[in-house]
């Protein structure tokens, strides 16, 4: 294997891990030549890395545990007007409904069809598998739609 990449591999788990903040990393390499990137020195076969940059300070010092300042939007972010808001607010509410009133159809048309779980057999389901199928497709499609009606009603009520 490249050692490159061996060692760029290694860099990019140890500061996934968070061990690369602020700690020395060290390429030790055993005698059968196998090589191993850690944060301890092992040995003299340990050699220290010199990594620019492994340390990443917290933002603006702030220790762990301490809130942060607020984010500010930068004075070009842009806004939109309270009416403009209001509207688009509005035009959502409307096609959520929509959506809403067009899936409590749906799901009175599956629970009619299903009736209670005896739908009646069509003239090609003499096969009573093909019927079962079908049985277990309107349950699938029963709870699917609910599930979606169930979001559509959370959706509506986080509009303010």
């Amino acid at each position: 294997m490249n050692t490159r990449i061996f060692v760029l591999q290694g860099l990019a788990l140890l500061a996934m891990s968070g061990a690369a903040q602020a700690q020395q990393i060290y390429l030790c390499v055993n005698a059968e030549g196998q090589k191993e990137l850690t944060d301890s020195r092992k040995g003299p076969h340990c050699k220290a890395l010199d990594l620019p940059g492994t340390a990443i300070p917290a933002p603006g010092g702030a220790r762990k545990g301490t809130p942060s300042a607020p984010a500010v939007a930068p004075a070009n972010f842009p806004r939109v007007e309270s009416a403009e808001q209001k509207a688009r607010d509005a035009d959502r509410r409307a096609i959520l409904t929509d959506e809403l009133n067009t899936e409590n159809r749906k799901l009175a048309d599956l629970r009619k069809e299903f009736n209670n779980g005896e739908p009646e057999r069509r003239a090609d389901e003499r096969n009573g598998s093909k019927y079962q199928e079908r049985v277990a497709g309107l349950k699938d499609s029963i709870a699917r739609t609910e599930q979606n009606v169930e979001a559509l009603k959370r959706e509506l009520a986080n509009i303010k």
